[in-house]
């Protein structure tokens, strides 16, 4: 990164850049484990000859030394193949009407917040509005690292229960929404995909206006018939890219599908998710008449909704993957 020229190639160096990253999530919580246990031996050795004097900073180095020490455990629980790549999100709206158009839309405020904290890249793929309020459904494109690492823990429904704001009656509603994530894989991944099997529609890109609006019919949709997997990207004025782009996610997701069928597991890998309604959520969460969200997977709940709808959401994607590493 420190060579002459290194940003010339703008696509190459980005791609350095986050292996970079990727390292230094690796490397940096160790040496910062290590400073801290040399730091506790230098205080141990002086409270040898008066305690007192360094029982409190003792005490909080330990403190210290076990936050880091829970990144490091956290960072192991990250060793799947594909944790250490870039994600691709969608949102789709499920049961529940306008009110599960607006959810749809509060969960990417929801996790566009959570980026935020965990200073990750997103760029905007597809964005369907919807007619009178919310969104249809949304992709976006992850980056950062481990970001498919992380994310892979909210794949399913989750389940929204609160006054509705469009009903005139005050009267609460349930909406449903679905989470899907698989990994943005490179260039070079082995995905056979034939021609015959593909349906590819142009339209021209919608919203409400600003980014959203497109005066060409430059949005590509593309169906793959034998798995009705249908994918679309509207982010870029030309059409060309914006197919480049729909073939990258459509490779992706049938690359999860192979894997999935090599393990037998492609119910499981869909099963989280389901229908997008009763009997399916994952996680709720219950603005009255009370104040909750709920991992039905783990038990592990908040109290303050707000929070979590702000973006505190590391808890629960942790609480999962420490589910998963004791299943294996």
């Amino acid at each position: 990164m420190s060579e002459a020229g290194f940003w010339n190639d703008q696509e190459a160096a980005s791609t350095v850049v986050q292996a970079a990253k990727r390292a230094k999530g690796v490397v940096d919580p160790v040496k910062s484990a290590e400073a801290i246990a040399s730091d506790i031996e230098v205080l141990v050795e002086m409270g040898e000859e008066d305690e007192d004097a360094v029982a409190d900073d003792i005490e909080t180095s330990l403190d210290k030394l076990e936050t880091e020490l829970d990144k490091l455990e956290f960072r192991v629980m990250l060793g799947g193949e594909h944790d250490h790549r870039n994600a691709i999100l969608n949102i789709q709206a499920g049961a529940g009407g306008v009110d599960a158009c607006d959810w749809a839309e509060m969960l990417l405020r929801m996790y566009l917040r959570w980026l935020e904290r965990m200073d990750f890249e997103f760029e905007e793929i597809d964005y369907q509005p919807a007619e009178e309020a919310g969104i249809k459904s949304v992709s976006i494109l992850v980056k950062g690292p481990f970001a498919y690492g992380y994310l892979k823990a909210e794949q399913g429904v989750h389940r929204l229960v609160r006054i509705s704001p469009f009903d005139a009656q005050n009267r609460r509603q349930t909406s449903f929404a679905s989470i899907e994530v698989v990994p943005e894989f490179d260039e070079d991944i082995e995905v056979e995909i034939l021609d015959k099997d593909l349906r590819v529609d142009t339209f021209r890109a919608s919203g409400a206006g600003g980014q959203h609006v497109n005066k060409t019919d430059s949005a590509i949709r593309i169906t793959h018939i034998p798995t009705g997997i249908v994918v679309s990207c509207q982010n870029e004025r030309s059409q060309h890219k914006n197919r480049a782009t729909a073939m990258k996610v459509l490779k992706a997701k049938l690359y999860q599908v192979e894997l999935a069928k090599r393990e037998e597991s492609l119910k499981a890998f869909y099963g989280d998710r389901g229908s997008i309604s009763w009997g399916n959520q994952i996680r709720s969460y219950v603005l009255q008449p009370y104040q909750m969200v709920k991992d039905l997977r783990t038990g592990h709940e908040n109290g303050n909704t707000q929070a979590v709808l702000d973006g505190e959401l590391t808890p629960f994607m942790e609480a999962w993957l420490r589910g998963q590493r004791r299943k294996k």
